[in-house]
């Protein structure tokens, strides 16, 4: 493709897994950490909220609802163990698979595996508020 004289503009954002910034999430002392890959202003994405999210095993995640944000939820690697509503139902997703949770369902993730746990997570539409923390589950 031909852009002279005047330079090409693009129009999209890729970035590669070697390029994500992990952020390691707050974690009991001595407990398996959750990172996560905050990705929708890497890419400059402001219609939704993009995450990648890793698990360690035995990671578990806050149990919490969001008031106006629902997620979806894609396993890429290991397997990702959900608690949803109230009271919480156990559902385990292995690769490939799809949790969809609307807003004001209330969600706790777990790896209960013995490999890291990669899932990708997308909100619509993105809260300007952190969501609401609850009591655990597990």
């Amino acid at each position: 493709m031909s852009c002279s004289p005047s330079p090409c503009l693009r129009r999209y954002e890729a970035m590669k897994l070697d390029e994500y910034q992990w952020i390691t999430r707050p974690h009991e002392p001595g407990a398996p950490a959750r990172h996560v890959a905050e990705l929708s202003e890497a890419v400059g994405q402001t219609w939704a909220r993009t995450n990648v999210w890793r698990y360690e095993p035995g990671a578990l995640g806050r149990r919490h609802v969001h008031e106006t944000q629902d997620e979806t939820f894609v396993v890429v690697r290991g397997e990702l163990t959900m608690y949803l509503g109230e009271p919480p139902e156990r559902v385990d997703a292995t690769p490939g698979d799809v949790i969809h949770a609307p807003h004001g369902t209330r969600l706790q993730t777990a790896n209960h595996g013995e490999e890291d746990l990669v899932v990708y997570v997308h909100g619509w539409p993105p809260e300007d508020v952190n969501a609401t923390l609850l009591p655990s589950a597990i």
